[in-house]
This record gives structure tokens, C-alpha cells and sequence, in this order.
């Protein structure tokens, strides 16, 4: 009889994959001229496309560019620019939200940098902002299509897997909980939730029972994260397990499963050995994990040597 911590661990399926894809929508006039590869990485400062031979680049974000900026402008997305262009090196200026003749300036060298004219000003056909470094999934453009509209869709660069859940059984699904995420090699990787859907969608489709409204297979999605990105190999996408501590106890005494007894008047006992006599106490069985059962009840001990039935 061992006193241990005993934890009881659920498997669900997962997905790995780059998130769900999200539409690049450029702002740029005329003909698409250079589009990258499916699958291509594009950081801060990098170009997203080619109008007309000129960039479109890739700023970090939560606004976009919905007005032209240029000097006498205030707020937020004045502030936003400022920071991308502190990040990519440039100086000379307050990462504030007045757009002053100093931003203006440091504009007008990135600008030169970027081989498009030096206007000072900012707007929309020359910038498209997005959350972080942006991964191309699908081309729905081609080289020779208007520039304006979608050009492509794209997802984060960092892989994640998404995790389909039953609503009523997703009390483990919390923000930072640590889970196991195992790939198809058996490899095992940590992950963290990262995110908990908050909406619950029901399956409509044709396998559900007659008269079936669908709530009883209602599911949130679950982002978890894995930190070492490098653990994960050269996979992209693949289906993947996920495991999860459901149940778990501290500090309690533990015997093997096997060496659990039924008793003729109900519940379980042991049969614990004693020098070289046997006798038989009743307990109470808790947690089974690992080929181990939790144990308790009077009588119990930690050491005790218990026997299995041959």
C-alpha cells in the first residue's frame, strides 16, 4: 500500500494545423503583379504582395488602416504605426498618437527604403495590418488579377491544435490548464489551453437520431498551444491526441486494482498480509488511475502488503 498522488487522465482527439484561415484583403490599385507561395511565413515589414510592382506590406495590429495618416492626424492608429516603424528600426520620432512632422519624416525613409514615393502619408494601398506574422494558406488571386479585393487567406505562423469539445463536458478547458498533446509517432509534446470558445455549436447533420435537436452533442472549441514548436517536426496538419487530467488526488493511499476484493455483503475489501497470516478488512475504493485505486477506511495503512488473487 503506497501513498502517492493518483491522476486519472482523459484522451480526446485534436486537430494540428495553423488556426483557421482568414481572408488578406488589399486595398491596392492596380494589377497583382508578385503573389507568394502557399505556405510562405511573412513577418513585420515584409511584402505581403506586389501591385503594379509596388509593396504592400504587413504591419502588426488590432485597426486597420481605415484612413490616410499623415501629419496634423491623431489617435490610436497613429500610435500603431509608430510602434511598427519603432520595431523596424526606424528613429527620430514619439511613439505617441500625434502624427507629427517627425513621424513624417521617418515615413518618407521607409518609404525610400521600400522603393515607393516618398509621400510622408500612409494609407491603406500601401499597408495591410494583421495580429502578427501571417502564414499564406490559399491563393484565391493569381498574378494578373485586380489588386484590390481578396488576394489570399492566411492563419498565424505558430501551429496550434484545435479541440472540438462537448459542451457539458468541458469543465477541464481552462485558460492555462497543461495538457499532453500526443502525435501520430507517439511522441509526446506540452501543450496549454490557450483559448475556450464561449459559443456552443450543435451537430445538424443527417447521423443524428429522429427527433434530435442537436444540443445534446453541442460542442465549443478548445485552442491549445504547444510552446516548443520544434517538438512538433515538419508536421502542418494531422489529427493528433489530447490528454487532460479529469480527476486527480493528493497525498492518498493507493494498492494495485487487482488486489481488490468483492465482499458477499457488498463493497470491497483487502486481503492483507501480515507475517505469514492473512486477514481480510473492508475499504472504500476512490480514484482508479494507472492500474491503481485509491483506498480508505479504518484499518488502512501506508506499507500494508496486500495480496492479489491468483
Amino acid at each position: 500500500m503506497t501513498r502517492q498522488t493518483l491522476v486519472q487522465a482523459t484522451t480526446v482527439q485534436g486537430e494540428l494545423s495553423h488556426g483557421d484561415p482568414v481572408p488578406l484583403a488589399s486595398h491596392a490599385q492596380g494589377t497583382v503583379t508578385w503573389l507568394p507561395a502557399v505556405g510562405a511565413a511573412i513577418a513585420r515589414g515584409g511584402t505581403l504582395l506586389r501591385a503594379d510592382e509596388l509593396p504592400v506590406v504587413l504591419l502588426y495590429g488590432a485597426l486597420p488602416i481605415y484612413r490616410p495618416l499623415a501629419a496634423g492626424v491623431e489617435g490610436a492608429d497613429v500610435k500603431q504605426l509608430e510602434s511598427n516603424l519603432r520595431a523596424l528600426g526606424y528613429t527620430g520620432f514619439t511613439v505617441d498618437d500625434e502624427y507629427t512632422s517627425s513621424t513624417a519624416n521617418a515615413v518618407k525613409r521607409w518609404q525610400d527604403d521600400l522603393g515607393v514615393t516618398e509621400t510622408g502619408t500612409v494609407d491603406a494601398s500601401l499597408v495591410v495590418v494583421a495580429p502578427g506574422a501571417v502564414r499564406v494558406a490559399e491563393l484565391t488571386a493569381r498574378v494578373g488579377s485586380p489588386a484590390g479585393g481578396e488576394v489570399y487567406t492566411y492563419t498565424g505562423t505558430t501551429r496550434v491544435v484545435t479541440v472540438p469539445v462537448d459542451a457539458g463536458e468541458a469543465a477541464w478547458a481552462v485558460k492555462g490548464a497543461t495538457v499532453t498533446v500526443t502525435l501520430p509517432d507517439s511522441k509526446e509534446v506540452t501543450g496549454k489551453v490557450a483559448s475556450v470558445g464561449t459559443v456552443a455549436t450543435g451537430d445538424d447533420s443527417d447521423d443524428q437520431p429522429p427527433g434530435s435537436t442537436g444540443t445534446d452533442s453541442a460542442q465549443i472549441e478548445v485552442i491549445v498551444t504547444v510552446a516548443d514548436q520544434w517538438a512538433l517536426g515538419s508536421l502542418q496538419q494531422t489529427p493528433v491526441d489530447v490528454a487532460y487530467v479529469a480527476d486527480k488526488r493528493e497525498d492518498v493511499l493507493t494498492v494495485p486494482v487487482a488486489a481488490l476484493l468483492a465482499l458477499a455483503e457488498g463493497g470491497y475489501g483487502l486481503e492483507v498480509v501480515d507475517g505469514g497470516a492473512t486477514r481480510y478488512i473492508a475499504v472504500e475504493a476512490g480514484l482508479f488511475a494507472d492500474g491503481r485505486v485509491e483506498v480508505s477506511g479504518g484499518g488502512v495503512a501506508e506499507g500494508m502488503t496486500v495480496g492479489l488473487p491468483k
